[in-house]
């Protein structure tokens, strides 16, 4: 990959060969502009991180371009150079937005030494501003199941290397936060981490929001934009529901993961980028794939690595950690007092089939913070939903292989026999005629902690 785009306009083609020359001997990808009308051309059409303009051009002037450039909201830094430099020309383009201005005869040492000093300070802003985004998203994984445990490996392997990650779940279950720890944890955590969620996008306007676009390239497209992938050069790409993407926008990133190149949409130029793509999807993907809906190849070039992110209901065990998690995080964030569950709520909570899993109980603390006056939480303010007309929570909830549904079965049947006896063991014993010590190896063995007998047990 080039270190920087670099534009050279002047009029003098001594000059633009020695500066092409030179730079390009850095590493960089150069290009050159003989007038103020060509650069102002080249920058409609091509993203340019740096540019070194000459102030004395035909027509229109250097500064010209600097304020016409700067107006219309391009990021690029620019080296203003002249062969006839006043303290007030200098002064005039610092005012305009330049980075620096620099005198000829040039240095050709300074010149590449403020060429790094310039995009350095670009790359910079463009990394804070993603940096501050990621700043505000939680990266916490609460939890202590066996099933966390697990992910939580998962992770810690994956995160290491270059493997590309399929995340499996269901909505809410947290797929994001899963791809957000891998990038905090690779040797790219100081890059970006860049998110699309493909079932968000229009079909027509994803390959723009992935690739970018030039100006004019479709109707709407008002100035020229820099696309996901671009965007995430040299750290994370996250692809949110990458079941959700047509066959046609599969092709084309299966091309960028075998080449790490694209095209902006409406550009002929060929970028080149390094890119981990991490995606996630709520679909069977092999089904798709034998619909006719899912590239096969794709799927293996993705599913490198594949974790399955367990719902809510196959670690109920957590349910009482995220909840005091969330109340804190909640209270903390409007200023409000703590607040806690009573004995009631805390058992329904656990009854509760969660079909929007942790994202539905993320949003329930949230709104009890906010609404419910007291410092105690009753089982009255929940207002939990009811399973639609004719399923059980009991069939919602239990589904997938025979053993998780017998476990599941088994787990709620035990819940609620020590619901009725206010959580006694003995007294539950002896309803499902069995001995104490037996109850409490099966509510061990189907993830039930022994929630304790609050003094009833005698």
């Amino acid at each position: 990959m080039a270190r920087g785009r670099i534009l050279v306009v002047d009029d003098e083609e001594g000059i633009r060969n020695t500066l092409q020359r030179i730079l390009e001997d850095e590493g960089y990808d150069v290009e050159e502009a003989e007038t103020g009308e060509s650069a102002l051309g080249l920058l409609e059409s091509r993203d340019y991180e740096v540019v070194l303009l000459d102030v004395w051009l035909p027509n229109i002037d250097g500064l010209q371009v600097l304020q016409r450039l700067k107006a219309a909201g391009h990021t690029s830094e620019v080296l203003v150079i002249s062969g006839h430099g006043t303290v007030e020309t200098a002064v005039k383009a610092c005012k305009l937005g330049a980075f620096d201005f620099i005198e000829k005869p040039l240095s050709l040492e300074r010149v590449v030494l403020t060429v790094a000093n310039a995009l350095r300070k670009h790359r910079l802003e463009e990394r804070n501003l993603l940096l501050q985004d990621q700043m505000k998203q939680e990266v916490t994984l609460v939890g202590e199941s066996k099933a966390i445990a697990l992910l939580k490996e998962q992770i810690r392997r994956a995160a290491p290397t270059a493997g590309r990650v399929m995340i499996y779940g269901e909505n809410g279950t947290g797929k994001e936060l899963v791809a957000r720890l891998i990038h905090r944890f690779s040797d790219r955590a100081e890059e970006p981490f860049v998110e699309l969620n493909c079932a968000a996008i229009p079909t027509e306007l994803i390959e723009s929001e992935l690739f970018g676009h030039r100006k004019g390239s479709f109707t709407g497209a008002i100035e020229h934009k820099k696309g996901k992938f671009l965007l995430a050069d040299g750290g994370t790409l996250f692809l949110d529901e990458v079941g959700d993407m047509s066959l046609a926008t599969q092709a084309k990133v299966l091309r960028v993961l075998q080449e790490q190149t694209f095209e902006p949409v409406g550009g002929a130029e060929s970028i080149r980028v390094d890119v981990r793509v991490i995606a996630a999807t709520n679909k069977n993907l092999p089904d798709l794939i034998g619909e006719g809906g899912f590239r096969e190849d794709l799927y293996y070039r993705l599913n490198v690595i594949p974790i399955q992110v367990p719902p809510l209901r196959e670690r109920a065990e957590d349910i009482a950690l995220l909840c005091a998690y969330y109340l804190d995080f909640f209270a903390r964030q409007y200023g409000r007092p703590a607040k806690t569950l009573s004995r009631e709520a805390r058992q329904a909570l656990q009854r509760y089939y969660w079909p929007g899993n942790v994202r539905e109980l993320r949003n329930l603390m949230e709104r009890l913070i906010i609404m419910v006056p007291g410092a105690e939480i009753q089982e009255g303010n929940l207002l939990l939903q009811t399973p639609p007309s004719g399923r059980s929570q009991e069939t919602m909830r239990w589904t997938g292989p025979i053993r998780e549904a017998r476990e599941g079965f088994e787990r709620e049947f035990i819940r609620r026999a020590l619901q009725r006896h206010g959580g006694n063991i003995s007294k539950t014993a002896e309803e499902l005629q069995i001995e104490r010590r037996h109850l409490y190896r099966r509510m061990a063995s189907v993830g039930l902690q022994k929630e304790s007998d609050h003094g009833h047990d005698q």
